[in-house]
């Protein structure tokens, strides 16, 4: 195989299924607003309607945020900005975030969530305390996003349990079930499916009925995946890269997710019903790297 199709071509490196095809027709997929700005026009590289979360980073002006969603916007996509509890200083910082999205560029959805962010800005803390403000219902926010975590967080659990995921989790069940706001868990990236699977099936068990959109490290350098999964606290998965890693051949060429969505598409399709319902993809080996590989592979 060439160079040139290893590193996003006319074809993936591996044939996939159709179970797989299937499972990507309503995928979605993360940027920054300033790799945002290297692509020309979206709709070269992403078919219409996609959803796009675009995320928050401590530093990144709001109005740089605003300006990338009216233009995504404005480009016939579906966007979902980042919340991030921690770099919001207060409840009137909050509500003008609210209420520039929704009146400048008509977004009625967001990603919530605590943010990496070791201390705290101001007040907020974590998503909880963003959505009690009830600021987001009052401007009619009808899709919520929450951070999922399969593998656990030590940033909110530092003694290595769940309990306090567990304890979020309990919280968003409620709130789903006492609003009409349609709630979503969007989970960091992983790399083994198994755990992945495990951990929605015992989010049913223990009466979670909240659907899943499960996190995906697009076509990336191992290097650049390893740096990230560190960075990230990716928890148990992160031996699947280690383990790549000692084998030199494989160490020089892109790690795509193929055998990882694989798994999770046979699942799926063996289960129809189960919360896992989409894909989101981070593209860390670059957007058009990992919209390349999606249009190959449906």
């Amino acid at each position: 195989m060439s160079l040139l199709n290893l590193f996003g071509s006319k074809q993936t490196s591996k044939v996939v299924s159709d179970q797989l095809r299937s499972f990507l027709n309503d995928f979605s997929i993360e940027v920054m607003p300033r790799t945002a700005a290297k692509i020309e026009a979206f709709n070269d590289i992403l078919p219409k309607k996609t959803r796009i979360y675009i995320a928050h980073i401590e530093g990144v002006p709001i109005d740089e945020m605003i300006n990338t969603a009216k233009r995504i916007q404005h480009e016939g996509f579906e966007v979902i900005p980042h919340f991030p509890a921690r770099i919001i200083e207060n409840q009137l910082m909050l509500e003008d975030w609210i209420k520039t999205y929704r009146e400048e560029a008509n977004i009625d959805q967001a990603l919530i969530l605590a943010g990496g962010v070791d201390k705290p800005h101001g007040v907020f803390e974590n998503s909880m305390q963003l959505v009690e403000t009830e600021l987001f219902n009052k401007y009619n926010f009808k899709n919520l996003y929450f951070a999922g975590h399969p593998e656990g967080n030590k940033d909110i659990d530092p003694d290595g349990t769940k309990k306090n995921v567990n304890d979020a989790l309990i919280w968003k069940q409620k709130l789903k079930e006492r609003t009409d706001i349609n709630l979503t868990l969007t989970t960091q990236f992983c790399f083994e499916a198994d755990p992945v699977i495990k951990w929605a099936q015992e989010l049913m068990q223990n009466g979670i009925n909240i659907p899943i959109h499960i996190g995906v490290a697009g076509p990336a350098k191992l290097q650049t995946l390893i740096k990230f999964s560190i960075a990230c606290g990716v928890g148990v998965s992160l031996k699947v890269l280690q383990k790549r890693a000692k084998d030199v051949k494989k160490l020089l060429l892109p790690f795509e997710p193929n055998d990882f969505l694989e798994s999770l598409a046979l699942h799926k399709k063996n289960n129809p019903n189960c919360n896992i319902k989409n894909i989101h993809f981070f593209p860390l080996g670059g957007i058009k790297t990992t919209a390349n590989w999606i249009k190959d592979a449906t």
